[in-house]
């Protein structure tokens, strides 16, 4: 990884999780749900599911790779769907970039636009875009669903070929659009999902 994206896991592990008693509780279940996967499989895939794919599936989809790969794991393959397809919203993709992500794609005049997405200049890409849970490029079975937002939590109470599903909501960052707090409430949801999910991955690294 980058030097800029490796500062901020390091950051982010030492500042640990965030969140109250019942936040924390929901991240431990979401900790023992990828233990048993891993256990079971010897890899991990892992579905982060919000109503849009447009937000918060897509920041827990890159930044959980990189937490897994700051831990070490192995054989963690992340995803991310929605409810509905709408787009990666333009703001989420400007505050990973913020954090060292590399993000390339081409925008203009596209309505669900594809970027190829790099945890270091030497990664090979992956393809982030807004899609449905159940679209070809999500596991359709032995995969970890993971709730990232209240609303799809309760329209989706079976996601389909998941062997756990588990709920970790975050509020929607879409509150802070057009105002002049737009951008630093965009970097608190990418603080507070990458300190959750790096300290995620590492008491499942630790196991």
């Amino acid at each position: 990884m980058n030097d800029t994206l490796e500062q901020h896991l390091t950051a982010w592990e030492a500042a640990g999780p965030t969140g109250d008693e019942t936040h924390r509780a929901k991240l431990e279940a979401l900790v023992a749900a990828l233990r048993s996967e891993r256990e079971r499989s010897g890899a991990l895939a892992v579905l982060f599911v919000c109503t849009h794919n447009s937000r918060r599936s897509h920041m827990a989809q890159v930044l959980g790779l990189a937490a897994a790969r700051h831990a070490g794991l192995t054989g963690v393959t992340t995803y991310s769907g929605g409810t509905e397809a709408t787009a990666f919203n333009p703001r989420a993709v400007a505050a990973l970039l913020r954090v060292g992500f590399g993000i390339e794609g081409v925008t203009e005049g596209v309505q669900n636009p594809r970027y190829a997405v790099r945890l270091s200049p030497a990664d090979a890409p992956f393809d982030a875009f807004s899609k449905a849970i159940t679209d070809e490029a999500n596991p359709h079975a032995d995969f970890v669903a993971v709730m990232t937002c209240t609303q799809a939590d309760a329209a989706c109470p079976f996601v389909a070929g998941a062997r756990k599903r588990v709920s970790v909501p975050y509020l929607d960052p879409k509150v802070a659009d057009g105002t002049e707090s737009e951008a630093r409430t965009y970097d608190e949801r990418v603080e507070q999902i990458g300190r959750d999910l790096t300290w995620v991955f590492r008491q499942v690294a630790a196991r």
